[in-house]
């Protein structure tokens, strides 16, 4: 099946890489442009084109993809299906309709978790499971119809980084399955329904005064290597925490301990400890460490 493949993120280019292998190798791929990216913030490709130009598959990156010029570039393809995945921007008429379903991979088990941030959101909910669906995209947030579903427990110690490598690959086979064998698609439940939204700037600050061990714990590793949590240390200073454990002793809620190399924070239940740190604009490092150059 010839095929054109809209995505972004690395999640979507672990996708693309597997579809190349296939007999639905797409002849087009479309990305959002280039943009700035780090502390220099010097203009970088999006994931999917990198791994594009390594396949070397044609890349199309239009500022705005419902537009006229953008549609007939993709028609010039001759798609027999387009395909999406993560994105990045939301799609509309004419090209929503005008060839046909667009299959969207999407991962979660819909219809917990349409929206932006899926398998963060999972996660920092404490879900024992998310998945991926294949779905028809339509106008509404993930609200189409679904071809397939699979499921993927989330286990204890999973970061958003081993998550979605099991993700990624149960996601590649479920729509190779559904372009291959075209199954029938179903309407979603109208039970059941959340939304993923974005993660900001407070989803990533730990508040060990008011939240759990437990919450602070998954909202580290939902946000592990990617995104990053952080929190305020005792001086104001916010510190990039990429590693931390439940503990059930430790000081009061919202005090701070550096006592034998080991970075704890008091919450509620418990405390946190912190493993892996990373101070601003520094690398990652190890708490003791952290706390060798910079005491308590």
């Amino acid at each position: 099946m010839r095929t054109v493949y809209l995505g972004t993120s690395e999640f979507a280019a672990a996708i693309l890489r597997r579809l190349a292998e296939t007999d639905h190798r797409p002849a087009l791929v479309v990305t959002r442009p280039d943009a700035p990216k780090g502390r220099g913030r010097k203009l970088a490709p999006p994931p999917v084109k990198v791994v594009a130009e390594e396949l070397e598959i044609e890349v199309f990156q239009p500022e705005r993809v419902n537009e006229e010029e953008a549609v007939a570039r993709i028609a010039s393809a001759s798609p027999d299906a387009l395909i999406l995945c993560a994105f990045g921007a939301l799609i509309k008429e004419p090209l929503l309709s005008r060839f046909g379903p667009i299959l969207n991979v999407h991962p979660s088990l819909l219809p917990r978790w349409r929206g932006a941030a899926p398998v963060e959101r999972a996660m920092m909910a404490g879900d024992d499971e998310t998945g991926v669906a294949i779905m028809a995209l339509t106008a509404g947030l993930d609200d189409g119809p679904v071809a397939v579903c699979g499921r993927e427990v989330i286990r204890p110690d999973d970061t958003y980084g081993t998550l979605t490598e099991r993700l990624q690959v149960l996601g590649a086979e479920l729509l190779l399955s559904v372009l291959d064998e075209g199954p029938e698609f179903s309407e979603q439940p109208s039970e059941g329904v959340t939304y993923a939204e974005k993660i900001v700037a407070e989803d990533r600050t730990l508040d060990p005064a008011t939240r759990t061990a437990a919450e602070l714990e998954r909202v580290v590793r939902a946000l592990t290597p990617h995104i990053g949590a952080r929190i305020a240390l005792p001086d104001g200073t916010l510190l990039g925490v990429r590693d931390a454990v439940c503990r059930l002793d430790g000081p009061a809620s919202g005090e701070w301990s550096g006592e034998g190399g080991h970075l704890v924070v008091g919450t509620p239940d418990g405390a946190l400890e912190l493993r892996e740190v990373q101070p601003p604009g520094k690398k990652p490092m190890a708490a003791a460490d952290f706390l060798r150059g910079r005491p308590l």
